[in-house]
């Protein structure tokens, strides 16, 4: 199975793409899409979306998991965090792939196996599942690929319970370019 966790923001988004077996976890490419500091707001979310459309054509994963918004104290910031998580999850969907979400607490747990873990922790549990020399860094890296990783644990649970693994935001049947309404007859 091969997963490409999001870990969305403004500034930099983290993106990592793991394969697994259901035992043992592969790294297959990680980064950050770093947005220009002087580009205007539409131009970051423009930068995000091409970025991860090129990513996840490229490594053509079976699933992407990103992670929700939690509180923040700051509105504006979180306003402009969905946005980010948004051309995320749009280009996904445009790739035609299923989009399941996890909140922070649930890639800590899953990970590090405490919900409160620090970034530190998650960057050096995720060099450890991954058998990496070194932790990912910047952190928003490491957190993408916790991302991949707690879908990878949840999908074996879920797969092990006999449940289906579907996903929360669903891929459409067809795209919209393709869409032809039905001609209504009078």
């Amino acid at each position: 199975m091969r997963i490409f966790g999001i870990d969305p923001g403004c500034a930099r988004t983290g993106y990592g793409c793991v394969e697994s077996d259901g035992s043992r976890h592969q790294l297959l490419a990680c980064g950050a899409i770093t947005t220009p500091p002087r580009g205007t707001f539409p131009e970051k979310l423009l930068a995000i979306h091409e970025g991860l459309a090129v990513l996840l054509a490229r490594w053509r994963p079976e699933c992407v998991a990103i992670e929700t918004l939690f509180y923040a104290r700051n509105v504006r910031s979180a306003l402009k965090l969905g946005h980010a998580r948004g051309v995320a999850v749009l280009a996904a969907v445009e790739a035609g792939l299923p989009v399941r979400e996890y909140t922070p607490a649930e890639v800590k747990r899953a990970v590090v196996g405490y919900g409160r873990a620090e970034k530190h922790q998650v960057q050096e549990m995720i060099k450890l599942l991954l058998g990496l020399r070194v932790a990912p860094v910047p952190h928003d890296v490491a957190d993408a690929l916790a991302v991949a990783v707690c879908h990878l644990h949840a999908s074996n649970l879920r797969l092990k319970a006999g449940l289906p693994d579907t996903p929360s935001i669903a891929a459409p049947k067809r795209r919209w370019r393709e869409y032809r309404p039905a001609i209504l007859e009078s």
